[in-house]
């Protein structure tokens, strides 16, 4: 689409390019002559690709709320599964997750030392002092929207208790950090200096990422960083925040039999949530939840 100042703004707003993205194109430009890392045009969403994103996340939040009406003890991982799998099914969406790259399954549930990417089963059966976090990711009209949370059940330990709060606390200030024109690095910052000062790691290997018209969109969120350091942050872009803090060391590893449950690799528990979030002119705003 073509850049002429009097000609449609390549958002879609229907807008001359010079009264919708001219000044926020140059400042971009002007960031890069600098030596800043900007996002390319794509990864910027226009109101038609917000206003999907959202109507996908009102499926992937229902489905959560779902699960955190049923999930208890006794429950099999397979049963989370198949009430995020009919849910989905019946308000109009596609479970991303299955079939992705071979994925057998429609959520992801880890429970206690697994980090994430947990396959659900009819074998694993949830106990009373677990901690689970299940991850759901939805498609709607081709948009994407993914959140996940972590659910203690029963009656769980003290030191459990206080790692998913405060895994919580870490995606929160994480989020709480995103501001227009400021950096990546700024949210790993201060999820890295909240869950160091608690007495726990963030996992590296594994982080957030875009997300909009695809499963995983550039960039790589890290939840470790610098102030100051990485890509840009500008309106428009959206990606998830989804720190994994382990109670123990941040090493974790991959099961070589299935692929993809990924373990810490002291046995030690890792808590994890996530939202879907939105760069805005003024701040952020939270998407998917």
């Amino acid at each position: 689409m073509s850049d002429n100042r009097n000609e449609k703004c390549w958002c879609g707003s229907g807008l001359k390019y010079k009264k919708c993205h001219l000044a926020f194109d140059e400042k971009l430009k002007a960031l890069e002559h600098q030596g800043y890392e900007v996002p390319e045009r794509h990864l910027i969403k226009t109101e038609v690709d917000i206003a999907g994103i959202k109507r996908s996340a009102i499926v992937n939040e229902g489905a959560l709320d779902l699960v955190a009406s049923r999930i208890k003890a006794g429950m099999s991982t397979e049963e989370v599964n198949q009430l995020v799998h009919h849910y989905t099914i019946e308000q109009g969406g596609i479970p991303a997750p299955l079939h992705y790259n071979g994925y057998p399954k429609s959520t992801c549930v880890s429970i206690n030392n697994v980090v994430c990417h947990g396959i659900p089963s009819e074998d694993i059966i949830l106990a009373e002092g677990d901690i689970v976090n299940v991850d759901v990711t939805t498609i709607v009209d081709g948009y994407f929207a993914d959140a996940s949370r972590t659910f203690m059940i029963g009656e769980v330990s003290e030191r459990a208790k206080k790692l998913v709060e405060v895994a919580k606390e870490c995606m929160e200030m994480g989020i709480a950090a995103i501001k227009p024109w400021g950096f990546l690095g700024d949210i790993g910052a201060v999820v890295e200096e909240h869950a160091l000062k608690n007495g726990y790691s963030v996992v590296t290997d594994l982080g957030g990422h875009g997300i909009g018209k695809a499963f995983h969109e550039e960039p790589f969120v890290p939840h470790v960083g610098e102030r100051g350091t990485g890509m840009v942050l500008v309106p428009g872009m959206v990606f998830t925040v989804e720190p994994m803090i382990n109670e123990g060391d941040y090493e974790v590893y991959f099961d070589e039999e299935d692929g993809w449950t990924v373990y810490t690799e002291d046995d030690s528990l890792s808590a994890q949530w996530e939202c879907t979030v939105l760069v805005t002119e003024t701040g952020v705003e939270i998407l998917a939840k």
